[in-house]
C-alpha cells in the first residue's frame, strides 16, 4: 500500500464517520445519557493521549523529564495559574530535569 492510498482510505473513512454522525436522528442525540457521554469522551481521550505520550515509550513505562513537566503543569493548574504560566512551568521543570 502506498502512502497516497493510505491517505485516500483514511480520508474516505473520516468522511463516512462524519456522514454517519450526521445521519443519526436528532431525538437520539438529545437523550441525557448521550449528552453526558459526548461531554466526557473528549476529556477521557485527551487524558489517555497525554498519559501515553508522557509515560509510554513503545512497550515500556518511562519516567523522565516529561513526567516532571506534567507534574509542574498539574501543580500550576491546581494554583489556577493562567495557561501561559502553566506551559512555562512545564517547560522550565522539564528543562531543569534534563539539565541535571
Amino acid at each position: 500500500m502506498t502512502t497516497w492510498t493510505a491517505v485516500a482510505v483514511t480520508a474516505a473513512g473520516c468522511y463516512l464517520v462524519k456522514l454517519l454522525g450526521l445521519s443519526v436522528p436528532a431525538g437520539r442525540l438529545e437523550r441525557p445519557a448521550v449528552r453526558r457521554l459526548a461531554a466526557l469522551v473528549p476529556v477521557a481521550l485527551l487524558a489517555a493521549l497525554t498519559a501515553q505520550q508522557t509515560f509510554g515509550d513503545g512497550r515500556d513505562l518511562l519516567l523522565d523529564a516529561r513526567a516532571a513537566g506534567l507534574g509542574a503543569a498539574a501543580f500550576a493548574l491546581l494554583l489556577r495559574a493562567p495557561f501561559l504560566v502553566v506551559i512555562a512551568a512545564a517547560v522550565v521543570a522539564a528543562a531543569a530535569v534534563r539539565a541535571l
